[in-house]
């Protein structure tokens, strides 16, 4: 059978060992040839092939669930569900999403871009139906590295207080998230791993095994079955702190190897109550290049497959934001040694891998932790430490609680720095960064701001790290800067609150923030064409607002218009006709931005151009809402 012919993941029923092997090899073919082609994860699906094909061989997916934790892991399942045949579109618009959608497919049973949450939606599912009277069996598969978000451990110690209820939890442990992971579970998981009884039982019982008369280089199903029940003595050393919390616990079995996985499997779904399967997997497996280096291959933009190399770019890009940021938080903190940079298991992502090479005691990793991450500042930031907290803004959102309690309300000074703001493209609503604009600036004491550019985020950078009088936040897109030239030496804050002035005009305010401003002087530049000349305001701070510009302007020039790449509800837009409106500035204004609707997967200037957000198309809609009825100087 070819993967191409699987349309349904009941159609492994009753393949043999060699089959699904073979299929394994086909999933690992065309995720390869994928990625390398239009890019994307990598290493995760490689890892989970076998795992995948010896779970679904023991399932029933018309009527059993399965939840995937953070959907790069789960592409090997998305190929067996019907999906082969449009794989080559992954992460690209109108293709197959590069996380699980319930809307896409039915048996993307759950949604999942952010990490740790499989556990509880497995259980509630578990637990509805129980409820109804039903009897389907529920898995969750769970990274190891999400094991250190607290969502997690919090759906752990619920689910080991039903005894009654069936729940699997399969553990994919191949001691990764995209970087090593890092805590104590972790380590306690590699002990497992490497424990005694472990060690002896995979390294040296098969030998002593195949050394016995008559057995030779392979063993007997009734000799593979004696070490397996060998293996489970270990259990209750190595597994006592999932089975102090109520789980019966199995492992690790090894996760490439088809008949292990489909017996271990098997066994567990006869088993009452919530059962864990711990499953020891190697990121990248299949591709040594991806094996060796499991950081930079967790994922890929278009490579040589031969080579492992990154295609070459048809023209040199400019330096991306988040290499700028960590360029200049870097220079700051060999200056500053109160400075410290933190990460929620983003070090690569944000750049901060530059501060824990130059500086390991100015850096520090929570692992999948994001509300402990920002708690962690407070209180490095109430004894006198400038914490930087470098987490996207897609990720920020799982920390709201503790922006609100434990930073604002005592309001101290932690720098929020805000990595991916915007759109991002290809990974889709899951990680959009749309809302930090609205969720921050409702909160007292939050000052706000956004670079036009990767020079004024240097000198954002500078005012962050300054700032002591309570929290501050910054937000910058994904990708690379305009290749406007950087500073090297003189860095200066910007002042709290005031914006810049770019262009004057009779005719029109525009006012953009961050990624937006140079979309407005474009803009205005075509609206120039046409003979209406604008003001163009950049702003930099959303809070506080520079009033003492915008409302002189607002009232002498009478029509106003906003730009940002964010949501248009209770964004900057908003901040700035609430501040007119309160001060009985009442004048035309029409803002841009993300109206109310989930952007999907795509290219950045894809999706702008879908939400009417190219400097063209603002033109357009500018001059249709304040100056149709004016002549236009140009025909």
């Amino acid at each position: 059978m070819h993967l191409s012919e699987i349309t349904h993941p009941n159609q492994l029923h009753g393949l043999s060992i060699r089959q699904l092997e073979e299929i394994a090899r086909q999933i690992r073919e065309k995720h390869l040839q994928t990625i390398a082609t239009s890019g994307g994860h990598l290493g995760p699906g490689l890892g989970v092939v076998e795992l995948t094909l010896g779970l679904y061989q023991t399932l029933d997916l018309d009527y059993d669930k399965v939840v995937w934790d953070v959907g790069h892991q789960a592409y090997p399942h998305k190929m067996l569900t019907g999906r082969y045949n449009r794989f080559h579109t992954l992460r690209q618009k109108d293709g197959i999403a590069g996380y699980l959608k319930r809307c896409e497919n039915k048996f993307d049973h759950f949604g999942a871009g952010h990490a740790s949450t499989s556990i509880s939606s497995a259980l509630g599912m578990a637990i509805a139906r129980d409820r109804r009277g039903e009897n389907f069996k529920v898995a969750a598969v769970i990274g190891d590295g999400a094991l250190t978000g607290g969502m997690a451990l919090e759906a752990i110690n619920h689910a080991g207080h039903l005894p009654h209820t069936k729940l699997l939890v399969v553990l994919n442990d191949n001691e990764m998230s995209i970087s090593p992971n890092v805590g104590a579970i972790p380590r306690y998981l590699n002990k497992v791993r490497l424990s005694e009884p472990m060690q002896f039982i995979t390294d040296n019982l098969e030998e002593q095994f195949k050394n016995l008369p008559f057995v030779g280089e392979s063993l007997s199903p009734d000799l593979q079955r004696l070490k397996e029940g060998m293996k489970r003595l270990a259990v209750p050393k190595v597994g006592a702190v999932f089975e102090e919390l109520g789980f019966t616990y199995i492992g690790p079995v090894d996760g490439h190897n088809l008949e292990e996985l489909i017996s271990t499997f098997t066994n567990a779904h006869k088993l009452d109550g919530p059962v864990l399967v711990h499953v020891a997997t190697t990121k990248g497996k299949g591709y040594a290049i991806a094996e060796a280096d499991k950081v930079g291959y967790h994922a890929q933009s278009p490579f040589n497959l031969a080579t492992g190399k990154a295609l070459p770019a048809k023209k040199p890009k400019p330096p991306g934001y988040s290499k700028v940021f960590a360029h200049t938080l870097v220079t700051l903190a060999q200056n500053n040694p109160k400075i410290i940079g933190i990460t929620a298991a983003m070090a690569t992502g944000t750049g901060l891998n530059k501060l824990q090479e130059k500086l390991p005691d100015q850096y520090i990793d929570v692992g999948i932790a994001e509300q402990h991450a920002v708690t962690l500042a407070a209180g490095l930031a109430c004894e006198g430490m400038r914490p930087v907290a470098a987490i996207y803004s897609t990720f920020l959102q799982r920390a709201y609680d503790q922006i609100i309690h434990d930073v604002c309300i005592q309001n101290l000074p932690v720098f929020f720095c805000l990595d991916r703001a915007g759109i991002v493209g290809a990974d889709g609503p899951t990680h959009q960064g749309m809302y930090d604009i609205a969720y921050l600036r409702c909160i007292p004491n939050m000052v706000i701001m956004a670079p036009k550019d990767e020079a004024e985020l240097q000198r954002m950078v500078v005012t962050g790290v300054n700032h002591t009088d309570g929290p501050i936040a910054m937000r910058y897109p994904r990708g690379s800067g305009y290749g406007v030239p950087l500073m090297e030496d003189g860095w200066e804050p910007l002042p709290i609150g005031k914006a810049e002035l770019l262009r004057n005009g009779d005719d029109l305010l525009m006012v953009g923030y961050g990624t937006m401003v140079y979309t407005a002087m474009q803009t205005a530049e075509i609206l120039s064409e046409h003979g209406i000349e604008a003001t163009v305001i950049n702003a930099r701070f959303v809070k506080p607002l520079d009033t003492e510009l915008i409302f002189p302007l607002a009232q002498k020039i009478g029509r106003v218009v906003t730009l940002e790449e964010g949501c248009l509800i209770g964004g900057f837009g908003s901040a700035v006709a609430e501040a007119l409106m309160d001060n009985d500035i009442l004048v035309p204004l029409k803002r841009f931005g993300v109206p109310d609707k989930l952007v999907d997967h795509a290219k950045p200037d894809e999706s702008k151009a879908d939400l009417g957000l190219t400097g063209s198309q603002i033109a357009e809609q500018i001059r249709e809402a304040f100056f149709t009825r004016q002549p236009s100087a140009v025909s």
